[in-house]
């Protein structure tokens, strides 16, 4: 009597297996049951049962309910039976018994049920049982003598559980379970007992061991000319052989091509060839001698005893691990690697030829999406990016390696700072400052692109919609610097100011839409204290304050005589209240301002004749030579104001790119 908490084993079971795998283990007990016992003719036959009446969502086949196989072997013999009733029972472990694959059964089915004759001594017996489901292993016993010619048992999965057996054709499961049995049918020197599949629903067998030969033969063929051998080396020194066998599968409805591993004859894990050559993505196609086009895809089956010794209890999965890692040796990903190029070798024509379609998609984007990236085209690895990949994905793979590559830089040069080699230093340091260039260049050319897209985008928003109205001042405001910000909250990566002037890239002080003092004082739409980049000083008197006004494209009501927004004696007014030293910087310091402090005012709107006669008769405003602007100079506030249209601001940010545009070929 077991004491097994067999609902929870079954439970545990939750990877590397699927509905065939319980019918796979009884099919291969019937074959060493039959190996066993030397049996003569051995046979196995499988049994499909259905439900009794066609479900009305079927496709004109009842569902199957569950399998009965049938063999031939040396029964349930006293051994047997003690090892059935035990778990992890050690009784096959010379040929792969786990002790364990039974309790797959009940992950799938309702009900296991066994009946078997067997000899002992010199009588025969009948001993069948019923597998349980609590403690006990085994339940419903009964032992009787009983007269038969041979012996053999009989094991019967009953009541698909919860969601149905997915395959009903008797063809579709039969090359199911050829396809999980092939190695039995394939091992060099070894003679597998003959194996059918009955469908009980008109009486039809296909024998899987001639499976190649008839009913799929025009389905299924080796491909012996590409089988190979190859060794691997363990931790120890020690070498592991492999033998990879490669078959040709047609028609193979979603499939994808696989490389399987093999444990006592039996395919442990199936993995997508795509997870290491991404142009087997798709299936192949090749042309018959009628003229027709067939569709297949590749399964290479790798043999090793390393792999019969490494098989987990469940059959489902191998006890190394799966990436490679050289403190464990040997992984599944590295036998794996090794054996698909098996498989690349039988479509190397298509395959490069996918390659070449996929670098030509890279190309194109590069050139017309993304030309920063063009340095890296000749380094970069594309081998594990999809077969038609996408944007994103192209884009994505170019960002992993521009991080390697600065990755790479940074622990390099970690690594010579620390280093006492001086005699190699002009060596070591002339390279590194040769990678770090390209490096850089590739980050000028994405930013001089993505310049090229504010300026169309800058451009759009200064143009009048399908109802004829302008964008507002806030639209176009946003485009160069955030509203409600300053400095600190954006800094320069995120706004826009090298519109109107380089110099505003580096401040030492912003403020966007932001009051002087509380939220009842002034505001001016962009107020920047600038400290150039080429100097380190912060808060100096001589470095010039700037103050922007931006007025909505086509406004000109601020012209008017009466108006409260006129742009031109509101920056006069800031000035003075800057002067007037009031104000702090958003660090609470003080913002220092002499009598020789220079002051730059800027108004960006759009003219017309209103607008110039107001800035040339009212304020006296001296044309430039494009008349798209107009300057004037106060002396008395050291003051140097200019009011630009935005087609002149618009126009000259492009100008000033445009030798870069040029060099990118982004015109």
């Amino acid at each position: 009597m077991s004491n097994v908490n067999i609902r929870r084993a079954v439970e545990n079971i939750k990877s590397g297996v699927n509905v065939y795998t319980p019918l796979v283990e009884l099919v291969v007990n019937a074959i060493q049951a039959i190996e066993m016992g030397n049996a003569e003719n051995g046979r196995v036959e499988v049994l499909i049962k259905r439900a009794p009446q066609i479900q009305l969502e079927s496709s004109g086949l009842p569902e199957v309910t569950g399998f009965t196989v049938k063999d031939n072997g040396i029964g349930f013999t006293d051994k047997n039976r003690e090892s059935f009733d035990t778990l992890y029972s050690a009784h096959k472990i010379d040929i792969g018994g786990k002790g364990f694959g039974r309790f797959t059964c009940l992950k799938y089915f309702d009900d296991l049920v066994i009946s078997s004759n067997y000899i002992s001594g010199d009588t025969k017996f009948n001993r069948s049982f019923k597998m349980g489901k609590k403690n006990d292993i085994i339940e419903n016993e009964k032992v009787t003598p009983t007269e038969f010619e041979r012996s053999g048992t009989t094991a019967e999965l009953k009541s698909k559980k919860a969601s149905k057996f997915g395959d009903r054709k008797h063809t579709t499961i039969a090359r199911t379970l050829f396809e999980k049995l092939l190695p039995y049918f394939c091992t060099d020197g070894y003679q597998c007992p003959i194996v059918e599949l009955k469908d009980e629903l008109d009486g039809n067998v296909i024998t899987l061991n001639e499976f190649l030969k008839k009913e799929g033969r025009d389905s299924i063929i080796e491909l012996p000319t590409f089988n190979q051998e190859f060794e691997l080396t363990e931790n120890n020194g020690e070498q592991q052989a492999f033998s990879a066998r490669v078959f040709k599968f047609y028609s193979p409805k979603q499939q994808k091509s696989q490389v399987n591993l093999v444990a006592h004859k039996r395919t442990v894990t199936s993995t997508q060839i795509q997870n290491y050559i991404p142009e087997f993505a798709e299936e192949f196609s090749e042309i018959t001698p009628s003229g027709a086009t067939r569709n297949f895809i590749l399964k290479v089956y790798v043999f090793s005893s390393f792999l019969d010794e490494h098989v987990s209890l469940e059959r489902g999965n191998f006890d190394f691990h799966k990436d490679n890692d050289l403190q464990y040796g040997i992984s599944q990903s590295q036998i794996e690697e090794q054996s698909v190029k098996t498989a690349q070798e039988v479509v190397s024509e298509e395959v490069n030829e996918r390659t070449s379609k996929k670098q030509r998609l890279v190309v194109d984007y590069i050139s017309e999406e993304a030309p920063w990236h063009t340095q890296m085209l000749e380094t970069i690895d594309l081998s594990n990016l999809p077969m038609n990949p996408s944007e994103e994905q192209i884009e994505l793979t170019f960002q992993k390696a521009k991080f390697n590559v600065e990755d790479e830089l940074k622990k390099d040069v970690k690594a010579m700072l620390a280093s006492e080699d001086s005699g190699s230093l002009h060596d070591k340091a002339t390279d590194i400052l040769g990678r770090i260039s390209e490096s850089n260049k590739n980050d000028l050319a994405h930013y001089v692109a993505l310049r090229r897209s504010v300026i169309d985008i800058f451009k759009k928003s200064l143009e009048a919609n399908d109802d004829g109205k302008f964008s507002s001042e806030g639209v176009v405001h946003d485009i160069i610097f955030p509203r409600k910000g300053d400095s600190i909250k954006t800094p320069f990566r995120e706004h826009n100011l090298w519109l109107i002037d380089e110099r505003l890239n580096f401040t030492e002080y912003l403020s966007s839409d932001l009051p002087l003092e509380d939220h009842l004082s002034d505001r001016p739409d962009l107020l920047a204290y600038d400290k150039r980049v080429v100097f380190r000083g912060e808060n100096e008197a001589s470095n010039p304050v700037m103050v922007f006004e931006f007025k909505k494209p086509k406004r000109n009501d601020f012209a008017n005589a009466s108006s409260k927004d006129d742009p031109v004696k509101q920056i006069i007014r800031y000035i003075r209240k800057i002067k007037s030293g009031d104000f702090e910087t958003p660090e609470g310091r003080e913002i220092n301002i002499e009598n020789n402090t220079p002051f730059y005012g800027y108004v960006v709107c759009d003219f017309d004749k209103k607008v110039r006669t107001w800035l040339e008769e009212e304020h006296d405003f001296t044309p430039m030579p494009d008349r798209k602007g107009y300057f004037k100079w106060h002396a008395s506030l050291n003051l140097y104001i200019e009011v630009l249209s935005w087609d002149k601001l618009l126009k000259d940010a492009d100008m000033r790119n445009k030798v870069f545009f040029h060099k990118l070929g982004i015109n």
